[in-house]
Order: C-alpha cells, then sequence, then structure tokens
C-alpha cells in the first residue's frame, strides 16, 4: 500500500473505475488505483476534488490528511468507517479516569521518550566531537531527568515537568548540530521561524496524522488520551502516541540536512514563517516515505496491543441480544 501526495497547483482529481484519475490543466496525467493508496496527503494550493473522491477514499480503507497550502499545518483529517468494537471505547473511556492506569502509561511513554533522546545524542556526540560540551551537557541534563521519571508511581503531573526539564536541555544540544547558516537555536512553531523547525513541525504532523488512523483502525479512540488529557478538538491519544517516536524523527531530520538531501535553498521566508519550497517538499516527502515504515510499524503493533488489552476489560460491559423466540 502507498501514500498518494497531492502537492501540485491546479490538480484536479476524479474517480475512475476504481481509481484515482488525475488532471493537470485539464489534461489527464495519471491514474491510481484505489486499492494500491493507503493515505493521501493533499498540500496542493488549488486541488480540486469532490465528495465522491473523499467518500471513494474512505470506503476503501484510506486516510486522507489536509494540509494548509504553505505552512503544511493539519486542517483536517478524514478517516473511513469507524471500528465497530464498543467493549474498546468503553474500557478507553474508563481508563482515562484511572489516575494508577494514566501514571503507569505516562511513565513509560516519556521514559521511552527520554532514553531515545539521549541515545541519540550519545551517538551524535561519537560524529561529532566538536560539540562535545553542549551534547555532554544535554545529555546530563536528560539523564537528570530520566533517573526521576523512571521511579515507579510518579504522578502524570510530576512527568509533565521532567518532560520539560528534558526536553529544554535536549534541544540545546539538539541545536548544536545543525550548520548556523539555518538559524536553528531552539523548537519554535505557529509559525516555525526557520528550516529545522519548518521540518520538524511538517514531520509531526504527519506522524500524528499515522497515529489518529491507526487508532482509528484499531477501535481506539484518537480523542481519548491518558498522558494528554482529553481536551475539546485534540486527538490526545494520537498525542500520547507519538512522544516516544519524537526522537527517530529528530534523528531523521538531522540526518536529511546533514546529507545535504535539504538545504537552506529549499526554504524561504513570508512574514515571519519559513515555507518549505516545491523542491524541498519533494526531497522531504521522498525522504519521509523511506522513513515511515518504522514508525508505522510500531503504531500498528502498539495500538493492537492496546485494543486487545482494553477489550478484554471492556467486554463483561456489552450487552449481548439473546436469541428470543417470542419476541
Amino acid at each position: 500500500m502507498a501514500t498518494l501526495l497531492l502537492d501540485r497547483a491546479d490538480l484536479e482529481v476524479r474517480i475512475a473505475d476504481g481509481a484515482l484519475a488525475l488532471y493537470e490543466n485539464g489534461t489527464r496525467s495519471q491514474t491510481v488505483p484505489l486499492r494500491l493508496i493507503d493515505r493521501v496527503v493533499i498540500q496542493g494550493a488549488r486541488t480540486k476534488l469532490d465528495t465522491a473522491v473523499l467518500l471513494k477514499l474512505a470506503e476503501a480503507g484510506a486516510a486522507t490528511l489536509l494540509l494548509s497550502p504553505r505552512a503544511g499545518r493539519q486542517v483536517a483529517i478524514v478517516l473511513g468507517p469507524a471500528h465497530n468494537d464498543a467493549a474498546v471505547r468503553l474500557a478507553q473511556a474508563q481508563r482515562t479516569m484511572d489516575d494508577t492506569f494514566c501514571d503507569d502509561w505516562a511513565r513509560r511513554l516519556v521514559v521511552a521518550k527520554l532514553r531515545r533522546q539521549h541515545r541519540l545524542l550519545t551517538r551524535a556526540e561519537a560524529r561529532r566531537p566538536d560539540v562535545r560540551k553542549p551534547l555532554f551537557n544535554a545529555r546530563k541534563g536528560i539523564a537528570d531527568a530520566l533517573a526521576q521519571a523512571a521511579e515507579p508511581g510518579t504522578a502524570c503531573a510530576r512527568l509533565r515537568g521532567l518532560e520539560g526539564s528534558a526536553a529544554r536541555a535536549y534541544f540545546h544540544g539538539y541545536t548544536a548540530l545543525f550548520a548556523p547558516e539555518l538559524d536553528f537555536t531552539g523548537r519554535n512553531r505557529r509559525p516555525p521561524r526557520d528550516p529545522v523547525n519548518a521540518c520538524l513541525s511538517l514531520a509531526y504532523t504527519l506522524l500524528h496524522f499515522e497515529a489518529v488512523r491507526t487508532a482509528h483502525a484499531a477501535g481506539l479512540d484518537p480523542l481519548l488520551g491518558f498522558y494528554h488529557r482529553p481536551a475539546f478538538g485534540r486527538e490526545s491519544l494520537a498525542c500520547d502516541l507519538i512522544e516516544p517516536l519524537r526522537p527517530a524523527v529528530d534523528d531523521w531530520i538531522w540526518r536529511q540536512f546533514n546529507t545535504a538531501q535539504l538545504r537552506p535553498e529549499h526554504f524561504g521566508t513570508d512574514k515571519g514563517a519559513c515555507l518549505i519550497g516545491k523542491a524541498g517538499r519533494g526531497h522531504f516527502y521522498a525522504g519521509w516515505e523511506q522513513f515511515a515504515p518504522l514508525p508505522r510499524r510500531w503504531l500498528r503493533q502498539r495500538c493492537a496491543r492496546l485494543a486487545a488489552q482494553l477489550r478484554a476489560q471492556g467486554e463483561p460491559w456489552l450487552e449481548h441480544f439473546e436469541d428470543d423466540e417470542d419476541f
């Protein structure tokens, strides 16, 4: 199964004999069978498609991510039919109010994330002895937070504070890995103000999309998280799921710039926002599709395990209809 990226101006998408037909300036340029499409990402400024296209994609089980044309910010996600297993949703909702479960879930997520951040900087220090000092200091800050986060019984509120302190230490070291001309001095967003942050924001958005669609496919409710508390308009479970994967994305972004797959000339600015140009997006998405199978597989496995656990807990709450001839 494949990802279909629609990122061209004046592109029209139609349904034709079980396939998506792509038209550029009125001329049919490509046909993609629906059975080959697993997900669609739309970032084109003037991409045209009607509800019939979205309906067919949803029926085929392909999720669609709509991004803002310039900044790559998530606008909407269109998913296929919901999973019918109510037991999973019942248990998931109950678990969001179980402080012990939420604390244990959060601790495992944060510990995994901090360990991977520490591992990334350890590997980077071996490759970049010229920035050993900031990397060493960053690793020490993460290690201190990790030691406290790993203590059994650490509550969610305490974990958020430890994660925040580790993030400050981590980005102090992570920024040292990039060339000065990229002007990457720390994490910023809405809008991102430099090329590295523009790529981090887009990559995290794509990863979040994968978490939403994978949770949905497993019968989980993407809105009901345990570490990120349920909030209006936020897929909190997806936010939970991607936390341990963020360091892998960070490592991939570093490699894209380190190998010059992405370069300063691939970016531009508009009203203080750093934007990835068309050529840069081409390199970015090509690299992303090579990187993404591993986090996608991790998400599938994690969601399947969580759904199985919750299903066993929720089954007793379901009403089972008996065959009654007198009814």
